[in-house]
């Protein structure tokens, strides 16, 4: 009997194989041709999965993102829950931290959201998928002022779209600098870099 090949799988290993290569070579370096021999593949079994390369770029992008967001919502959970009110404070910060790279599964994914929305400059077909997860981050930072905010723990004239803005430029600006030098961007001088920043946004700071 063939073998039984379940779509979805070789789609999502298709996937892992374009994060592989773009982890090595960047967005330029993952071709057909090298995703395919990647994942162990025909170019024309990668072709059968989708409708061309962009597709394939675009269902990896949604893969990382999905990743990022299925950690982050697990944070969110716990933030909004009623009875963690007495946490609210630790758990944003933890949600937060979600977003820079404080180990090397968070700092390889930073790399290649670097490296997609890098190429999304050039190449216009990415560039729909990058800013959604951007705005994505920056709602979840809005959300997490505006629940401090509404529990009267932020300045009375804080604005909660300038600061949220302020804050994910913090956590962007952070995030590269991390990538780039690890060494003198160590995660501890991440959090307290997080840390300091939401001290000055409280009312006892």
């Amino acid at each position: 009997m063939p073998k039984i090949v379940d779509p979805g799988a070789r789609r999502r290993a298709v996937a892992e194989a374009v994060l592989r290569v773009v982890q090595r070579e960047g967005v330029e370096g993952a071709s057909l041709r090298n995703v395919a021999e990647e994942a162990g593949l025909a170019v024309g079994s990668v072709r059968h999965y989708f409708a061309g390369h962009d597709e394939v770029l675009i269902f990896a992008m949604t893969e990382l993102s999905a990743r990022i967001e299925g950690r982050v919502r697990i944070h969110a959970e716990r933030l909004l829950d009623p009875g963690a009110a007495g946490e609210h404070r630790a758990r944003a910060e933890e949600l937060l931290s979600e977003f820079l790279p404080l180990d090397e599964e968070r700092r390889e994914e930073a790399m290649l959201w670097q490296a997609f929305t890098t190429a999304a400059r050039t190449r216009p077909v990415l560039r729909p998928h990058a800013v959604e997860l951007e705005a994505g981050m920056r709602d979840l930072v809005k959300r997490v002022l505006r629940g401090a905010q509404e529990a009267g723990s932020l300045l009375d004239d804080l604005d909660p779209e300038l600061e949220t803005l302020r804050l994910s430029a913090l956590l962007d600006g952070l995030t590269l600098q991390a990538t780039l030098e690890p060494e003198r961007i160590t995660p501890e001088t991440l959090r307290n870099v997080l840390r300091r920043h939401l001290r000055t946004l409280r009312k006892e700071a």
